[in-house]
């Protein structure tokens, strides 16, 4: 699985994965199973941030959903070190929405992740998800992202 060459074909640099801005790590990898933190959106250093159906559009969302994305598969690279082999199914992503109360679209929005995941790793990046609309999100951002991730054990 060429993840490197998967990200240079659609244009896209994997980001340093993100730190905790809290008390909780990144990733724990329990069972063959990688439970990911939420992961924000990231653009130029800064939290992409907006509410959906107020101040920012769908479209915004959707780019927002891709970063998150983007970020999630920094981290999940840095859990197998590299070993992108060892990656065997994206298995759920639960995306938060910051949402105005009329906003609806939510699994729209999530489809900017769920679509990178596909396009990166195949029928292993098809996933379950959930898409829920919330009244805010840390630091503002748009959307948050968490995962878990099927892997081969070291």
């Amino acid at each position: 699985m060429d993840i490197a060459a998967k990200l240079a074909a659609l244009g896209l640099d994997l980001p340093k994965p993100a730190a905790p801005v809290a008390a909780y790590v990144p990733v724990v990898e329990q069972g063959g199973l990688l439970h990911i933190s939420g992961q924000l959106p990231f653009r130029d250093g800064q939290v992409v941030t907006g509410r959906l159906g107020s101040d920012t559009d769908e479209a915004a969302g959707y780019d927002a959903a891709r970063r998150c994305a983007l970020m999630l598969v920094a981290q999940v690279g840095q859990a197998v070190g590299g070993d992108w082999s060892r990656v065997e199914r994206i298995v759920k992503l639960g995306v938060f929405v910051n949402s105005d109360p009329g906003f609806t679209a939510q699994p729209k929005v999530a489809n900017g992740a769920s679509e990178l995941m596909e396009q990166l790793f195949g029928e292993a990046g098809r996933h379950a998800r959930s898409a829920v609309g919330v009244a805010a999100l840390p630091l503002g951002a748009a959307v948050e992202i968490d995962a878990i991730v099927a892997v081969k054990r070291a």
